[in-house]
């Protein structure tokens, strides 16, 4: 055997010894390594709802437009609000004037003498002045409801977000309790990582993450929680509330995918984040 046949063969020897160790390597990493593909961007989305009815007067945010907590979505038209505010002021002021007529009665009576008025007078005169005063108490209180009302037309941002998928416009009338905008919190972003249950074993809650956006960006993070219960499709209600179970004659077990919580660390500056866009997500297990 020549020397070129021992050298070549040598190689070949190493060539295969090291795509046997790649291999290996790789098919710990895919079928052990707590990684998957199947993650997800979420955030907290903020429906927005008016807590009272009435045309829209005024827009003054866009679709997609950042607003800070405070800043005005949409103003209800406030015309009745306002005079029902009037009238409930005009009613205070009259269960104000009735108690005190009620009152000095009351006290009137009570300063004369009983051989002129009678207990029964004084009794009633008394009875009088505390339902007056329960009619001024109820009618500050129609009050307060009418100026909630009136100030409730301005619907403000509850959060620091994004005005997402607006379909509302200036002249629609809004329901009161039915939402209207949607809001995407911008501090509440976080990731779902859709695991393996064979993976599970190797994820805690605290590891740290490296989440890798499809767009390019990379993100790092830690395990904030892992779900406790998926929705078995095997295993619906039937209508004699008893498990209805399909038979199946499948040679191979699919692993379930069980959501893990990923909170997001930080966010470089510059980066944009959307809920819902794709991202492989990688526990770093021992961190």
């Amino acid at each position: 055997m020549t020397l070129r046949n021992i050298i070549g063969f040598i190689a070949t020897a190493i060539i295969f010894v090291v795509a046997i160790l790649v291999g290996r390597v790789l098919w710990v990493h895919y079928m052990d390594d707590p990684w998957t593909r199947d993650g997800r961007v979420r955030a907290d989305v903020v429906n927005i709802a008016p807590d009272v009815s009435g045309a829209v007067v005024e827009l003054p945010v866009h679709d997609n437009e950042f607003v800070h907590k405070g800043d005005l979505l949409m103003q209800i038209d406030p015309s009745h609000y306002q005079i029902a505010v009037e009238q409930a002021q005009a009613a205070v002021a009259a269960r104000r004037a009735e108690l005190t007529m009620r009152q000095d009665d009351a006290k009137r009576r009570a300063d004369v003498d009983s051989l002129v008025v009678s207990q029964e007078s004084r009794e009633n005169a008394s009875h009088a002045a505390n339902s007056a005063q329960a009619q001024y108490e109820e009618a500050t209180a129609a009050l307060d409801a009418a100026k909630l009302n009136l100030e409730r037309t301005r619907v403000i941002s509850p959060v620091d977000g994004y005005v997402t998928n607006l379909q509302v416009f200036k002249g629609d009338y809004a329901i009161a309790g039915q939402a209207k905008l949607a809001v995407v919190d911008s501090h509440s972003f976080w990731v779902y990582g859709y695991f393996e249950e064979t993976k599970l074993p190797h994820v805690r809650i605290g590891n740290q993450a490296e989440i890798k956006l499809m767009s390019g960006g990379t993100l790092q993070g830690h395990v904030e929680s892992i779900s406790r219960g998926i929705y078995d499709r095997d295993n619906p209600q039937s209508r004699e509330l008893l498990a209805d179970v399909n038979p199946t004659f499948n040679w191979v077990r699919l692993a379930q995918r069980v959501p893990v919580r990923i909170h997001i660390d930080t966010v470089p500056d510059g980066m944009i984040l959307s809920a819902g866009t794709t991202c492989t997500v990688v526990v770093k297990p021992g961190t």
